[in-house]
């Protein structure tokens, strides 16, 4: 049955209670991160030598994002709008167009929000990091951790608040307007990862390629022209980017299992075993997936309250107190599971507690402990690939390069079996109910995220770590012991970051696996499937398998050439300016700025149009079977790439770390030298590429769905309004494509020659 057919039974006095109190526990989540926002605030922040650096990484990073919501604000608008239009024509009336059209709307402004408020506390909190420092690992250690959870707080309280107030505005319709808040985040996060990656790699790579190789100088050495704009991109990539991504994962695995939810009433083999009491259960099971949520307010809470340094601690691994908060949490969300399952979910055959939907809802909790494992593995800078691959570098770059290659390919492998495993484990769950089994799989990925809170305090407490790291060299305060600790915070935030990066890929996969049920049954596909056998729907399976290549190929081509340009700057200074080198004169640092943010800001569309309309040239070029074919290769494509960059390119980075901290002769040495070649490969992939693909694989699936209801069942049959959408794809998918080869570097190189010889 098509979701535009569904309408939910009415919420019973209880239901409606419940969904009070899922709204006050996002209100304690928003309460909570206030309170942290005033323990980080309380926190000296230290000599003016360092709140110089930190007032200049700040104003930078606000100036950015204000700059990308300036550039995205009429597309978004336009895509408001055409949601409006083109809803008038499946629903009656004007309330349920224009509610999804709002919607949309909300989650761009919540996903936004959510990165905004991480980024600015963030760039609040690496200055007082720094500072305590000075006092010792524990209070370092412990400030960079509270700061972090302040995004993960305000990401699931705005996440949590949007998706309540529009169930309570909505009622029995709610899950159509859900939708289009899921896509408003999902599209978000997709311009925050592309445009925030694009800037904090392109200033890193330009930055060290220059500073470290060239010059042979430290890292955020204060003569490097690129350090602040490379401090500046941990914050809008790091912080608002992944703030916004681990969003729109949050809000979207929630909108497919209650999408799911809804469409299991209708489905026969949900009402063959569930009888007349189908339709009552079945909204049992969307308010579940809600108060699921409202557990995870409170299990992320106690996980970054117990995330604490036995006092006297020098130096201990910062992994060790992270774990434990990790544990507390995930215990507390597995109690939190089964408590709710037992006063809430009654077999309406029996009267007694199906336990079976807090145990899939564990299964997320396991994959999430083994993702995890998995990346702590290939990541750390002690265990054994990222040692393997530190030691490779003693022969040289490309040894080196191989090494991380392989070793990020490896990892992709198993983190794919991973989620294999966990999703045969639900289906294995709900063995009787094909709409059960799509609904266990999307409590899998809810249960995933459960303790979004924390693990999105973990993910920003990596470039609170490396920024405050950055404000100690350049502020210079010479304490030999305050650097080290800062620096080993740094190497274990690189490590946190590919955790929840891996964590997010994840949970898209199985969003996405959740969501395609959902197009199938928009797509009128439940009778035939998706025919990977037919012309057309292989065509659609190649397709889709080549968008990730394209999309991450936007990505890296942009980071090479604002690197490019960081380069050029920077040696430009060092030769006309040699006083900087003696510290006799200070470097243009917004020049750095100036070339980095306006490259991002340049490249922003090209990844959106590709993400949009290539599922929609497919579904009216080729039909809707096809469009399934090319989500499942999208999905495969994305999930392999993602993991491959995120952690190849975190295991290159700590093992330049590893040998900056005295492994095999420490800095200044060749392999040295080798090994930030290698980091400055992997920045893109780990920071760029790969975690865009997250939010990308989202987009596409929701694009999909709200699509399903337009597009035409073949490829046979011409109307003017399909060849006109077709027509209309190929023309932005070109100035896509032509989008990313703008400012190429030989074009760049012969203006340059043209005007010197001129001259």
């Amino acid at each position: 049955m098509s979701e535009s057919n569904i309408v939910l039974p009415a919420l019973t006095g209880g239901q409606v209670t419940i969904l009070w109190l899922v709204l006050l526990s996002a209100v304690i989540a928003l309460l909570y991160g206030l309170q942290l926002v005033k323990v980080v605030m309380s926190a000296s922040a230290g000599p003016k030598s360092l709140t110089d650096v930190s007032d200049a990484i700040e104003e930078g990073a606000m100036a950015y994002l204000a700059r990308q919501v300036r550039t995205m604000r009429w597309f978004v608008l336009a895509i408001t709008v055409g949601l409006f239009i083109l809803y008038r024509r499946v629903y009656p009336g004007f309330a349920l167009p224009f509610g999804i059209s709002i919607a949309f709307l909300m989650g761009v402004s919540a996903s936004y929000g959510a990165g905004y408020v991480g980024m600015w506390l963030a760039v609040k909190g690496n200055v007082r990091s720094a500072n305590a420092a000075l006092t010792g690992f524990k209070e370092a250690m412990e400030l960079a951790f509270k700061a972090g959870g302040v995004s993960g707080m305000f990401t699931v309280g705005l996440g949590l608040l949007g998706a309540t107030i529009i169930f309570l505005i909505f009622r029995e319709n709610a899950m159509k307007v859900l939708v289009g808040f899921g896509f408003g985040g999902s599209l978000a996060a997709l311009f925050m990862r592309v445009g925030g990656g694009i800037y904090t790699k392109a200033a890193d790579v330009g930055g060290d390629l220059v500073g470290k190789v060239e010059a042979g100088i430290p890292e955020d050495d204060p003569r490097n022209a690129a350090t602040i704009a490379d401090n500046v991109g941990d914050n809008v990539g790091d912080c608002a980017g992944m703030a916004a991504d681990v969003f729109e994962s949050y809000e979207v695995t929630l909108v497919a299992a209650i999408i799911l939810a809804a469409y299991a009433m209708s489905e026969p083999d949900f009402v063959k075993i569930y009888g007349a009491a189908s339709g009552a259960f079945a909204m049992k099971l969307v308010i579940f997936a809600l108060v699921l949520r409202a557990v995870g307010v409170f299990s992320s809470i106690l996980g970054i309250m117990a995330v604490r340094v036995p006092a006297g601690s020098t130096m201990i691994d910062p992994m060790r107190p992270i774990v434990n908060g990790y544990v507390v949490s995930a215990l507390a969300s597995i109690v939190g599971f089964f408590i709710v399952n037992y006063f809430f979910i009654q077999d309406p055959r029996t009267g007694g507690t199906d336990w079976r939907f807090s145990v899939v809802a564990t299964f997320g909790i396991l994959l999430a402990v083994a993702t995890l494992w998995l990346t702590n593995y290939f990541t750390h800078p002690d265990r054994r690939p990222t040692t393997e691959t530190a030691t490779s570098a003693r022969t040289g770059v490309a040894t080196l390069i191989l090494s991380g290659l392989a070793e990020g390919m490896e990892a992709s492998v198993w983190a794919v079996l991973m989620i294999a495993v966990a999703i045969i484990g639900a289906m294995a769950v709900f063995h009787e109910s094909l709409a059960l089994q799509f609904y266990g799989i999307a409590l899998t990925g809810l249960g995933l995220l459960t303790t979004t809170g924390f693990i999105l305090a973990m993910d920003t407490y990596g470039p609170i770590t490396d920024n405050a790291h950055g404000i100690f060299e350049m502020g210079g305060v010479h304490r030999e012991e305050a650097s080290r600790t800062l620096s080993w915070m740094d190497a274990i935030g690189n490590t946190t970051k590919a955790l929840t990066k891996g964590l997010a890929i994840a949970t898209a996969v199985i969003a996405a696996v959740s969501l395609f049920r959902s197009f199938i049954d928009e797509a009128h596909l439940g009778a035939i499937g998706v025919q990977v056998n037919m012309p057309t729907v292989f065509v659609g399976l190649l397709i889709g398998g080549a968008v990730p290549f394209l999309f991450s190929s936007f990505a890296l081509k942009a980071v090479g050439r604002a690197a490019f340009g960081v380069v050029v700057e920077v040696r430009r200074q060092f030769r006309e300016h040699p006083g900087i080198m003696e510290y006799k004169e200070r470097p243009d640092y917004r020049r750095c700025v100036d070339i980095v943010t306006a490259t991002a800001q340049k490249e922003l569309l090209g990844p959106g149009i590709l993400a949009i309309f290539a599922p929609l040239l497919v579904a009216f070029a080729l039909g809707v079977g096809a469009l399934g074919g090319f989500l499942g290769g999208t999905i495969l494509c994305a999930q392999l790439l993602a993991v491959f960059m995120s952690d190849g390119g975190a295991t290159w980075d700590n093992a330049k770390k590893k040998i900056e901290d005295g492994f095999l002769g420490g800095k200044g040495t060749e392999i040295h030298k080798a090994a930030v070649v290698g980091d400055t490969v992997g920045d893109p992939f780990k920071d760029t590429a790969g975690p865009a693909l997250n939010p990308m694989i989202k987009v596409m699936n929701l694009v999909a769905i709200l699509a399903a209801p337009f597009a035409p069942s073949s490829a046979s049959g011409l109307t003017f309004g399909r060849v006109l959408v077709v027509i209309l794809s190929l023309v932005l998918l070109a100035i896509a494509v032509g989008l990313s080869k703008r400012g190429s570097i030989v074009e760049a190189q012969a203006g340059q020659k043209g005007t010197a010889e001129a001259a």
